[in-house]
């Protein structure tokens, strides 16, 4: 795993571990609910993390975007379909997208090179 890719994901650890240690009801049940929507229904989690990639672009949440990446290549989703996706995140959020798709796309080489250098 690069260097890039682990600091974001141990960083990420560290913190959801932190702010659940408040044991606070009302995040505790956003976390729940935010990993039980992802999962298989009559939509798969792929496509559901499509849409959270789609979604997260459009809302310019870098940390999002970076998240739904590396769900979306843990389930296989591959470069043609990653641009497609990301072809509709800009048509829907227009140019204001472009440095999240850079950023997105660097991301994505980063995920990819580290696959397949396996």
């Amino acid at each position: 795993m690069s260097n890039k890719i682990q600091k974001f994901n141990d960083y990420r650890e560290k913190m959801n571990k932190l702010i659940l240690s408040h044991d606070n009801l009302v995040i505790k049940r956003l976390f729940n609910l935010d990993m039980k929507t992802y999962q298989d229904g009559v939509l798969s989690s792929q496509t559901k993390e499509m849409l959270g990639l789609v979604s997260s672009m459009v809302l310019r949440c870098d940390d999002c975007i970076k998240y739904h990446l590396e769900k979306c290549n843990n389930l296989n989703v591959t470069d043609k379909e990653m641009y497609e996706i990301f072809s509709v995140a800009v048509l829907v959020g227009g140019s204001i997208v472009i440095p999240h798709l850079r950023r997105a796309a660097e991301y994505w080489k980063e995920l990819t090179l580290n696959i397949n250098s396996k």
